[in-house]
This record gives C-alpha cells, sequence and structure tokens, in this order.
C-alpha cells in the first residue's frame, strides 16, 4: 500500500477555508474530498487505503472531538490533523491523547499542514502495511491442521522437538514432520522468521515448562 492510494478528507463548514485547503493540497497532488459537516463524512464508506481527516475543532451539530470519538468507537483507522480557531488548550490535550496527530491554529502557513499531513499519511500507510501483513499471516494459518498449530505455538514458545512431543503425548519424528509442515505452509525459513510472523497474527506461545523432557 503506497502512499499513491492515499486519501485527504478535509472537514470544515467554512467554505472558504474548505475550498482554500483543497487547493493547496490538490496543488500537491494529493487525493482530496470535501465535507462541510461531520455527519455528513461519517456516511462515506471508509477509504480502503491510507487516509486522513483535516478537522475543523468547532463545526455546528456534530464538533471535532465527538467525530474523532465516533471514528474510535466504529474502529476507523483514519488519522487525524485538528484546525481550529481558538480552542482552549485542554481540547487540544484531549483530541491528542485520542490519537490526534497534530492540532494547527487558524491562520496557520501551507507548510504547517503539508508537514502535518505527511506525517499523518506516513503514520496512516504503516497502518496499513501492519493489516496487509497480519491478512498475509492469517490466510497462512488457516492452512495449518489443529495439530499443526499445536506444534507452532510450541515452537515459538521455544520448545525442542523432544519437548513438544513429551508435551503433546507423541513421537519426536511426529513433531519433526509436522514442524516442517509448519514451516512449509507458513513460509517461514528460521523459528526466528516463525517467531515474528506469530506475532503479527498475535498469536501467543504455549504457556509451558520448557524444560519439560
Amino acid at each position: 500500500m503506497t502512499l499513491a492510494h492515499a486519501l485527504v478528507h478535509v472537514i470544515d463548514d467554512d467554505l472558504s477555508m474548505r475550498k482554500a485547503i483543497g487547493r493547496l493540497l490538490e496543488s500537491e497532488e494529493y487525493s482530496v474530498e470535501q465535507f462541510a459537516g461531520a455527519r455528513e463524512f461519517l456516511v462515506r464508506a471508509p477509504h480502503t487505503g491510507p487516509s486522513c481527516v483535516i478537522l475543523d475543532l468547532n463545526m455546528p451539530g456534530l464538533n471535532g472531538l465527538e467525530l474523532q470519538e465516533a471514528l474510535v468507537g466504529r474502529g476507523r483507522a483514519e488519522q487525524v490533523i485538528f484546525i481550529t480557531g481558538g480552542a482552549s488548550v485542554p481540547t487540544c490535550l484531549q483530541a491528542m491523547k485520542a490519537g490526534a496527530v497534530d492540532y494547527l491554529s487558524k491562520p496557520f502557513r501551507d507548510e504547517e499542514l503539508l508537514y502535518a499531513l505527511e506525517q499523518a499519511l506516513k503514520r496512516s500507510s504503516e497502518q496499513w502495511l501492519q493489516l496487509a501483513q497480519r491478512k498475509k499471516v492469517c490466510e497462512r494459518l488457516a492452512t495449518l491442521t489443529p495439530r499443526e498449530f499445536d506444534v507452532l505455538k510450541l515452537v515459538i514458545a521455544g520448545m525442542l522437538n523432544k519437548q513438544i512431543a513429551s508435551q503433546l503425548g507423541t513421537t519426536e519424528g511426529t513433531i519433526k514432520v509436522h514442524r516442517g509442515r509448519v514451516m512449509e505452509k507458513m513460509g517461514a525459513k528460521s523459528v526466528a522468521e516463525l517467531v515474528i510472523l506469530a506475532q503479527r497474527a498475535g498469536i501467543v506461545p504455549t504457556s509451558t515448562d520448557a524444560t519439560k523432557v
């Protein structure tokens, strides 16, 4: 997923501000969508790629902080940059604690917005890369049998074939076969690589006594 797939949403009830930001971003070759309010934006299907919301903090109806809260509550991944004409320090701190990339006081310089946007899309791109990697690992995990999955969790826990065989009540030769299939199906060339793949999928190693033989 590259920034060529990125989309920037500009949400501001001030038409002149909205258009000015839109022109600036389009001049920098960003793909841009503009919205007059938060509710209008929420009915749009989430963008399937890196994205950022440049969001006016003080809007009628659903304000910026409420929209940020709604996005978090829905599990949305858009990165948020707040723009404000006069927010208090506690309000700005609340926005940052909730995950906003930055907040800019109006009027702000073009360079400030472009820098914040670069950081936001970089963060969003990294999130999408992690999601893609997780999806790929989960697809590989789905090809494992239940026993192979058990072996995987014991392998990433640092256990040897002999120890795994004792833990699962089978022979060391059988474990060697299962282990080989796990490595092949997961596309891992080493235990270290298998551990990394498992971590991407959120798999926790089986808790056991590694000294058991």
